[in-house]
C-alpha cells in the first residue's frame, strides 16, 4: 500500500499543512491498532477549499472504537459521532474540526485496502496519471458542487451508482485487482 500521508510531507503547501496537523493530533499512533489510512482528495491533489481529511480504519469492535474516538476527540470543534449502516455494513463515523481542517474518521469491519474510500482513491490516482486533462475537469466539476466519484464518472461516461461503478471500472480496466476475490 502506498503511504499517502508520508508523500504529503513533501507535497503541496496544503498537503504539507495537513501532514503537520495530522501529526499534531497523533491519530495514526493513537489509533494504530485499526490500521488507519488517509484517503480522499487531499492525498492525490484534487482537493478544493473545504475538502476534509478522511481517515479510514478496520474496526472489528465498533463499541470500543466509539468510546475511544469520543474520548480522544470529543473536545474538538463541531465533534459529531454517528453509527449507521452503509452498503449493508455497520460503520462508525466521527467528524470534527482541528486547526481549521475538517476530519472524518471512518471505521468498519473490513480491511482498509477493501474499503470503498481506498479503492476509489487508488483508481482516481491511476486515472489522473494516465489522463492528463482529467484533473482540471474533475476540479471544475467539484467546484460546481459535484462529489469526487460522480465527477470522475461524468467525465468518463460511466453510468449507474458512481461509488460502485467506479470500482467496477477500475477492475475492468486493470487499474485494481478485484479486492473481494482474494
Amino acid at each position: 500500500m502506498i503511504d499517502f500521508l508520508e508523500k504529503m510531507q513533501k507535497g503541496s503547501m496544503t498537503q504539507q499543512r495537513a501532514y503537520r496537523v495530522i501529526k499534531q493530533l497523533d491519530i495514526f499512533t493513537k489509533l494504530s491498532s485499526y490500521t488507519p489510512i488517509l484517503c480522499g482528495t487531499l492525498p492525490i491533489g484534487i482537493d478544493i477549499e473545504g475538502s476534509d481529511l478522511d481517515i479510514i480504519m478496520n474496526v472489528q469492535r465498533l463499541d470500543d472504537f466509539e468510546r475511544q474516538i469520543h474520548s480522544l476527540y470529543h473536545h474538538h470543534n463541531e465533534f459529531r459521532l454517528k453509527r449507521t449502516v452503509i452498503r449493508g455494513k455497520e460503520i462508525v463515523k466521527a467528524n470534527f474540526i482541528y486547526q481549521q481542517l475538517e476530519f472524518e474518521l471512518f471505521g468498519q469491519a473490513q480491511p482498509v485496502h477493501q474499503q470503498y474510500a481506498y479503492l476509489h482513491m487508488m483508481i482516481e490516482e491511476a486515472l489522473l496519471k494516465k489522463i492528463p486533462y482529467l484533473k482540471e475537469n474533475v476540479m471544475t466539476l467539484k467546484k460546481q458542487g459535484y462529489k469526487t466519484e460522480p465527477a470522475f464518472c461524468k467525465i468518463l461516461g460511466i453510468t449507474g451508482d458512481p461509488y460502485t461503478e467506479l470500482i467496477q471500472f477500475g477492475i475492468s480496466e486493470g487499474i485494481i485487482k478485484n479486492p473481494y476475490s482474494e
